[in-house]
């Protein structure tokens, strides 16, 4: 089970890097092409593996993805 469970991380953390990244192009930042070459998606520090936080249920965009943190 836990290849499993990996494999869902990286494909999540690889879809919401790809979101990012084109959010990030569409706001008029350069994204260089080298440095995204050095991401990893295997980090799992945003997967929360015991539910939710304080009962609160993910929000979905219309097309089914949570919204992106901005910072600042």
């Amino acid at each position: 089970m836990p290849d499993l469970a990996t494999n869902a991380i990286v494909c999540c953390s690889t879809e919401y890097h790809g979101l990012a990244v084109g959010a990030l192009r569409a706001g008029g930042l350069i994204v260089d092409d080298e440095v995204l070459a050095h991401i990893w998606p295997i980090h799992h520090e945003n997967v929360h593996f015991y539910g939710d936080i304080d009962g609160v249920g993910a929000e979905l965009d219309t097309d089914g993805y949570r919204p992106l943190r901005l910072s600042g």
